[in-house]
C-alpha cells in the first residue's frame, strides 16, 4: 500500500498587528485589507499564535555568526552563512525538531530537522537564545580560546567585505 505524495505546504501569510491599550489593530493599510479579504467583521473571534517580532538592527546577527565563521574556520571554509548555520544547527541541536525513525533491524533512531531561523519564523526571545547557543557551541567546538560572548561580539561587528 503506498501513501498518497505528501502535498507541498503552503506558507501563510502573517498578517501583522500593532498592539494598543486593550487590544490588537491592522499593523498597516496592508494588514487591515488582508483582514477585510477574509471576512472578519467586529465582533469575530478569531485563533490565534502571536509572536513578537524580531528587531530588523538585530536580524543578521544569526547570519553574520555563519559568516564569521566561513571567514575564519578553515572546517567551513567552502561552505556558505546559510549551509554553516544549518551544520551547526545539527551538531549541537539548536532549534531543531527530532523525529524518531523506526529502522528494520537496527530499531529507534533519531532524526534532527532544524528549524527555520528567518526573520518572520522566530520570535525576538527564542532567536536570542539560538543566537546564544550558535557562540557558545562555537566556543566550545572549534575556538577554545574565546568565549560566548567574544564571539558574539565579533559577530555582531563583522563586516563581509566579499
Amino acid at each position: 500500500m503506498s501513501l498518497p505524495a505528501k502535498q507541498p505546504s503552503k506558507k501563510k501569510k502573517r498578517v501583522m498587528l500593532r498592539v494598543i491599550k486593550g487590544g490588537l489593530i491592522p499593523a498597516d493599510p496592508w494588514a487591515a485589507s488582508e483582514l477585510r479579504q477574509k471576512g472578519y467583521k467586529v465582533g469575530d473571534v478569531l485563533g490565534a499564535d502571536l509572536s513578537k517580532l524580531r528587531n530588523p538592527k538585530f536580524n543578521g546577527l544569526v547570519h553574520r555568526i555563519g559568516q564569521l565563521c566561513v571567514r575564519n574556520i578553515g572546517e567551513f571554509k567552502y561552505s556558505d552563512a546559510h549551509d554553516v548555520l544549518k551544520r551547526l544547527q545539527l551538531e549541537a541541536n539548536i532549534a531543531c525538531d527530532e523525529v524518531a525513525i523506526r529502522l528494520p533491524g537496527y530499531g529507534m533512531a533519531f532524526h534532527r530537522v532544524p528549524r527555520s531561523l528567518s526573520f518572520d519564523s522566530m520570535d525576538e526571545g527564542v532567536f536570542h537564545q539560538t543566537a546564544k547557543a550558535f557562540c557558545s557551541y562555537i566556543a566550545e567546538t572549534y575556538w577554545s580560546d574565546m568565549d560566548a560572548e567574544q564571539i558574539e561580539e565579533m559577530a555582531e561587528s563583522f563586516v563581509d567585505e566579499t
